[in-house]
């Protein structure tokens, strides 16, 4: 950047610019250049020193209830609807793509079996290798949700989940949807909210590559709704 500057005293502000190069004269005129880093200190970022706890909590408390739903699993025999694997296989076009339309309709489909909770997802509408992203973290592996959203259903007494709304895009899919459950836990705590699912497709197989989370609720908020007891619960425990 070059500017022309008064041969009066100079003076810097270094709130924009964290590190300014001094002044040096050109050829005897008055032209100056200044160079300036766009980087700010993020040292003192409250943003980041509250979110850094709260994510590694919220990472605690997802791989806690993934292990949990795992040791559920193991006590419990799987139902007729769990021990059906959904392997039906979608149609392709010459090249071995599948139809989007095809596969945005099992999708909905899905969504009527309640697969968050159930596992119940069509398999061959995704990738085998499909990456699946919540405000907890990732992970690749179809297997893996599946099982996982097998496992978290075994943790729910009582849900509802309902798609409210799609959009398409050139590349993916989205699904707007809400969600409520009554957790089997003894204090029966309730999980509401509502908010949508990123459905990214390959560009070659036409599948989804990606399935990424959104939840319109604040991830603390989540957690502290899985800790807060039900309403009338300490009376009910009183009575008993």
């Amino acid at each position: 950047m070059a500017a022309t500057l008064p041969s009066s005293s100079v003076t810097l502000h270094r709130n924009a610019c964290h590190r300014c190069s001094t002044l040096t004269p050109i050829s005897g005129r008055r032209i100056y250049r200044i160079k300036c880093s766009g980087e700010n200190s993020t040292s003192n970022s409250p943003t980041k020193q509250e979110s850094a706890p709260e994510n590694a909590l919220l990472k605690i408390a997802w791989y806690g209830s993934e292990l949990l739903g795992i040791a559920a699993s193991f006590l419990r025999p799987p139902s007729p609807v769990e021990a059906a694997d959904n392997y039906l296989n979608l149609a392709t076009d010459g090249s071995g793509a599948v139809n989007r339309v095809a596969v945005v309709e099992t999708i909905k489909q899905d969504f009527d079996r309640s697969y968050f909770v159930t596992g119940q997802l069509t398999l061959d509408a995704y990738e085998e290798n499909c990456e699946f992203a919540d405000p907890a973290g990732s992970f690749k592996g179809l297997r893996r949700f599946k099982r996982n959203c097998t496992n978290f259903g075994s943790l729910i007494h009582k849900s509802n989940m309902k798609l409210t709304k799609w959009e398409d895009f050139e590349d993916k899919g989205v699904g707007h949807w809400r969600f409520s459950c009554i957790m089997s836990f003894p204090w029966r705590p309730i999980l509401s909210a509502t908010g949508y699912t990123e459905y990214y497709f390959d560009a070659q197989s036409g599948k989804v590559c990606r399935h990424v989370e959104h939840w319109n609720v604040p991830k603390m908020a989540l957690l502290k709704q899985i800790l807060r007891p039900t309403r009338g619960f300490w009376l009910r425990k009183k009575d008993g």
